[in-house]
């Protein structure tokens, strides 16, 4: 009888969810993390980071849609955009959709993920790396934003889970950095967890953002590998009127854009931001 390799994910104690391995593509101790890219029959190609599911090629189109295209159509007319993490080259693909963005500066901690994902992720950049409006920046997130010069129009924090060398981009101080950093008008998001697993993360994210914007709130969307239920965004602006657009302002927005889009549309982005009542509870 032939026994079935499996990996499962460690994010909670008591609470997992396992993948069937066809085979292990690539393995390696970095610096920073421990990288495991696996073949699964159901989600494709998986990446891991210290045992916990960053990415799939089945489902991935899902939570980088939602992590662009929000704040990206929300704002009347981004043309300078940055990605704190983001090395699978996903975000970076659907921020260089935007044709009235003309510059991208992405920061990632770890080149070797950069690297890896081309080699075994190619959808994800789908060629994005390559485009000469994006300027890639090898560093520490958090040590960027303290440093950074440049102003920019929406700022995107694709950041893994609050452990290990994420946890600092979910301190006050980045946020504080960070805020210097975004144009007057701007927007903020971030990956924030999922609510119904990390309540805490939102509760904490909100304290912190709401101290610094005149408008701090999350928008939701279902990623079916971050387990759990609706995925959390954090949503930050000094301007509270991009966060109530309607359905109409939205679609003239993507229709002038012209690119299409698997799950994202301007229903779904007015929707996103309405809160079920637990996730509102954790907002205090």
């Amino acid at each position: 009888m032939s026994v079935t390799a499996t990996v499962s994910e460690t994010l909670y104690p008591g609470y997992a969810q396992t993948f069937t391995v066809e085979k292990v593509l690539f393995e390696i101790k970095t610096e920073h993390q421990h990288l495991q890219i696996i073949e699964t029959p159901f989600m494709g190609r998986v990446m891991l980071l210290d045992g916990v599911v960053q990415t799939t090629e089945r489902d991935e189109f899902i939570y980088h849609e939602m992590m662009v295209h929000v704040p990206l159509f929300a704002h009347p007319n981004p043309k300078r955009v940055l990605i704190i993490g983001g090395g699978d080259g996903g975000i970076l693909r659907e921020v260089l959709k935007h044709k009235n963005v003309e510059h991208v500066t992405q920061v990632e901690i770890d080149g070797s993920v950069i690297d890896m994902c081309k080699e075994y992720f190619p959808n994800h950049s789908a060629g994005a790396y390559d485009d000469p409006r994006a300027t890639i920046v090898i560093a520490d997130g958090k040590e960027f934003v303290a440093q950074c010069q440049d102003t920019f129009d929406v700022i995107i924090a694709d950041s893994t889970d609050p452990i290990g060398p994420a946890e600092v981009l979910f301190t006050a101080d980045f946020y504080k950095d960070e805020k210097t950093c975004l144009n007057p008008g701007g927007i903020m998001v971030a990956q924030n967890g999922v609510p119904f697993m990390q309540g805490q993360e939102v509760t904490n994210t909100f304290q912190r953002l709401s101290k610094l914007y005149r408008d701090a709130s999350f928008y939701v969307s279902p990623v079916p590998t971050y387990i759990g239920g609706l995925m959390a965004l954090a949503w930050a602006s000094d301007d509270a009127s991009l966060r109530q657009q309607s359905a109409d302002v939205i679609q003239q927005r993507i229709d002038r854009a012209g690119f299409p889009t698997r799950f994202y549309n301007a229903d779904v982005h007015v929707a996103a931001f309405a809160l079920p009542n637990y996730i509102r509870a954790l907002m205090v």
